[in-house]
């Protein structure tokens, strides 16, 4: 008599917790993502993350929807403009696990404040940001037949998460202390270059406040 064919693995996903990494060479936050393979065995996980800030979910002070204005313009057209954002995409290994497992998610982030998700975070004084994390990818399973077998992620699989504002500030905060980053086109760079030069200006504080005056 044949065999029952092994039903395929349905994945459940939460976030426990997140935290800044410590002893990181860049600013990255560290995400604890529990699985829950409903007792099965799990030979491993390729499993693809996406990030998304559901902005439309929570509440502005006053200071903040002035420091949004750049991203969503002026709060009347909030009703259009406020939109969730794509903050960032990774791809991980899961190990082998047994039932369920806790990984650990690490996210890059930057302080570059052309990216939308960083104006988006520099803007914030308080609260929590929500969080849609969307899972998708493969798993691998071992079949009736002992053999290696694999299959797809459903794209429903996802979780939420309420990221404490101070969490993204302390982990910037530690890496560049007081500090923000501009991008700006080389040409412009040159320019500013040579502008210290010429004032024999030994910081870029010194340009900045300078240059008003001129």
């Amino acid at each position: 008599m044949a065999g029952t064919a092994v039903s395929i693995p349905q994945l459940e996903f939460a976030v426990q917790g997140a935290e800044r990494l410590a002893h990181a060479a860049a600013p990255t936050l560290r995400f604890d993502v529990a699985i829950d393979a409903g007792g099965r065995e799990i030979r491993s996980v390729l499993l693809d993350v996406q990030i998304q800030i559901g902005a439309r979910r929570r509440g502005y002070a006053d200071a903040d929807r002035d420091r949004l204005f750049e991203l969503f313009g002026h709060e009347k057209d909030w009703g259009t403009t406020l939109r969730t954002l794509l903050w960032t995409r990774r791809t991980v290994v899961v190990p082998p696990f047994s039932g369920s497992t806790v990984m650990g998610l690490d996210v890059p982030c930057t302080y570059d404040l052309e990216v939308l998700a960083t104006r988006y975070f520099d803007a914030l004084t308080e609260g929590r940001v929500p969080l849609e994390l969307l899972f998708s990818g493969s798993v691998f399973y071992t079949g009736e037949d002992g053999a290696l077998q694999t299959a797809r992620i459903p794209w429903d699989r996802e979780a939420e998460y309420a990221l404490p504002v101070q969490v993204w500030k302390e982990t910037m905060e530690r890496h560049f202390p007081g500090t923000a980053w501009l991008r700006m086109p080389k040409e412009a760079y040159d320019a500013l270059c040579a502008y210290k030069s010429r004032h024999a200006l030994t910081s870029w504080d010194d340009v900045v406040r300078r240059l008003p005056e001129d």
